[in-house]
């Protein structure tokens, strides 16, 4: 996703509350709320499979605070494009966040910072789909049940359908290099059309006939 996407919206009035946080992140699947240090000011939301925690909030100076994993190459991005945005505090400051709830931040923005944090704290099967495809080089495609088998379950192909469709960042995550098992393209490609996904394939000197592309000539 561009920096153009993420920046979208900025002036729109953000998320301001430890409810609204709290709710999101409990909108994940298999996550708790907890208080573990017998201090309501801490709310963590965990995750039950190995308990790890992906949401931190508490108050700090008059603000309510969550800090967040982050995943390095977003971190420095996050902060320049929003004060609000600083170094973790009391955790490891490579790898976390912490987001100030003062309104600056438009609420899809805290959402997807959310949602990262949850997805690389379960390494989530998305997740794992995302990888697989940003290691389809240029000139290649790979089918979805290649996908799938990259990920590390070839058997939830359509669930690889389903996350291309909703590719968070199309700058690094090249989700058009993904044809089906006989080498079709989308029918209706997520950005914009089937055609778009045949001028994305040509710009990398793959050859498209007749909306199919030679798994044989140009597959992984």
């Amino acid at each position: 996703m561009s920096q153009g996407m993420f920046l979208k919206g900025r002036n729109e009035q953000g998320m301001k509350t430890r409810e609204e946080a709290l709710a999101y992140g409990l909108s994940f699947p298999e996550t708790y709320q907890e208080a573990p240090f017998h201090d309501p000011n801490w709310q963590l939301i965990r995750v039950k499979a190995g308990k790890k925690a992906f949401l931190w909030s508490y108050e700090r100076n008059g603000q309510i605070c969550l800090n967040l994993k982050c995943d390095p190459q977003w971190r420095d991005f996050w902060r320049k494009a929003y004060c609000a945005v600083q170094p973790a505090y009391h955790q490891n400051k490579e790898h976390w966040i912490t987001v100030i709830l003062d309104g600056t931040i438009p609420d899809e923005e805290v959402k997807r910072m959310i949602a990262e944090s949850y997805d690389l704290v379960t390494d989530s099967p998305t997740k794992r789909i995302y990888e697989a495809v940003k290691k389809i080089p240029q000139g290649k495609v790979a089918t979805y049940g290649q996908v799938a088998a990259m990920a590390g379950n070839p058997g939830m192909s359509r669930a690889v359908g389903n996350a291309l469709h909703k590719n968070p960042d199309a700058d690094t995550i090249p989700c058009y290099r993904v044809v089906n098992a006989k080498g079709e393209l989308a029918g209706e490609y997520a950005f914009g059309g089937a055609w778009a996904q045949k001028e994305l394939l040509e710009a990398d000197g793959i050859e498209v006939i007749d909306g199919r592309v030679d798994l044989k000539k140009y597959g992984m």
